[in-house]
This record gives C-alpha cells, structure tokens and sequence, in this order.
C-alpha cells in the first residue's frame, strides 16, 4: 500500500523532506496525521526508547498502525533509537514498518557487526532500517552518559556499505531536545557525507533547526528528519495553561481537544517547510 523506502528514496534526492514525529500517545500521533492529511504529504510516526518504555512495543504498534491504516495519506510507523534486538524483533512482529538500531556509542566495527545483523532480520521481513554513525548528543544529558560525535564522511561511506541500512542517520551539528532553534549546521560536513554515500541521511534533534537552514537542507541529501521538542511543547503549554488557570479542574480531558490542536497546528507548519516552502 505505502513504499516508504521508495519515498524516502526520492525525497532525499528532490527538494522535498519527510517529517518523522515523535509521539507519546493517541494525542500526539492522530494530531500529527491530521496535519498531514491537511498539506496532503507523507509523515512518520515514531516511538523513541523513552515511549517504548513506558508503554510495550506491542501496544504502540497496534495503535499507531490503526491510525496508519485509516489515515489519508501515506504514514509509516517507525521504531527510533533502540539498541535492543529483542525490541527490534517485536516491532517488526507489531505491525512496525521501519526500525532504528542504533549503535553509535559502539566502536565502529561493533557498530557495523550488530547493525548489519538487524539489517539482515529486517529486510527479511520486508522492513526498512536506519542505522547511525557519529552520534548526535542530548541537551539534557550528560557527555559521560551519551557520547555526542560528529560525523566522519569516510566513516560514513565505510558504515552504509558494510552495513547495508536503508537510512543513515548523521551528526552534523543538530542536538537532541533543544527547546529552541539554534542549532550550528557544519553544511561542509554535510556535503563530504554525501561525497561518500548516495544512500539517504536521516537528521535528528530537527526542533532545534532554523527556519533558514532548512532550506539549505532541502537541497542536500536528507530523506528524513526527527521532530519531537516542537509538538510537546505545543500540547504541553496548553494542558499546563488549562490547569493553572483552571484549578478546580482535573480532567486532562477537558484541554486535550486544545492541546491537540496546538500540536496540529506545529506539526502543519514543520511538514509544510519540509514538504512545500
């Protein structure tokens, strides 16, 4: 029904890039499809390792392929960073169309060997994968917990070769959980990437990326990126308001129609950029 690998195939080579969201719940993923049936563009909706946590893989995948399957455009379901095969594995039984294993904290050899083993058990099941190389940190983290590493071009010729993933995703200056937009791109490293590999580059950290550097983007090799900071922010503002202005009300329910429309509406205009301007 949907070739994702298809479409991130040609997006990374047109001027075009499609929006990957990280959601929490029903809230998030149906107003992130909603924007995206409203600018007529693909979207993905992924469960990082912090939302596979709290809620079992098998559960995210029955929900997010239902809301997949009635949406009016075309949306993949995709699992983001998760270094555990055993939750690859379950993903790719639950309904996932793509998954991530991410083994940018490993040597570069390790990295390759454990990748190209969930490279093989993916595409054995028909499901796309993206691997990582270089390592892109967090803002809320420390370095000693999760190394942040620029990208090396050669090294990332070397990986997506060895290694066989369908997606590549890069650090080239973005940062995980930024709250505002002021990511330093290094568009030279960027350039030398994809000197070296013609398969598609992924970006993550994308909320902290500036409105004029996205256009710059756009005329490189990128296929995907990942959002999450921006949507929950959107809804996050709006339940907090609702509560502190409402302190008798404890009903969630009662701002949720609000907070989606907060995050739909943040969603439209990534996607738009992404897609049309």
């Amino acid at each position: 029904m949907k070739d994702f690998k298809k479409i991130i195939k040609e997006t990374s080579r047109s001027n075009r890039i499609v929006a990957g969201f990280n959601v929490f719940g029903y809230e998030e993923a149906i107003s992130v499809v909603k924007a995206a049936e409203s600018i007529h563009a693909p979207v993905i909706l992924m469960t990082n390792k912090f939302a596979v946590n709290h809620m079992p893989v098998e559960y995210w995948g029955l929900l997010l392929k239902k809301i997949a399957d009635d949406a009016k455009v075309p949306v993949c379901v995709h699992l983001d960073h998760t270094q555990d095969p055993d939750i690859i594995a379950r993903a790719i039984h639950s309904g996932y169309d793509s998954v991530m294993y991410d083994g940018s904290q490993l040597p570069l050899n390790d990295n390759i060997y454990y990748t190209r083993e969930m490279v093989d058990y993916a595409h054995k099941h028909n499901i796309m994968i993206e691997g990582e190389i270089g390592s892109v940190g967090y803002s809320d983290l420390s370095e000693n917990i999760y190394k942040s590493q620029f990208t090396d071009p050669e090294e990332a010729g070397y990986f997506a070769e060895k290694s066989g993933v369908d997606m590549l995703a890069v650090a080239i200056g973005t940062i995980h959980k930024l709250d505002k937009p002021n990511a330093e791109i290094q568009f030279d490293r960027i350039a030398e990437i994809e000197k070296a590999t013609d398969i598609p580059l992924v970006i993550h950290g994308f909320s902290g990326v500036k409105t004029e550097d996205i256009r710059y983007l756009k005329g490189h090799q990128i296929g995907k990126v990942n959002i999450g900071t921006a949507i929950r922010q959107a809804m996050g503002y709006v339940l907090r308001d609702g509560y502190i202005n409402n302190p008798g009300v404890y009903d969630r329910m009662a701002f949720m129609a609000d907070a989606i429309e907060a995050a739909k509406i943040q969603a439209e205009n990534k996607i738009r950029q992404l897609w049309y301007e």
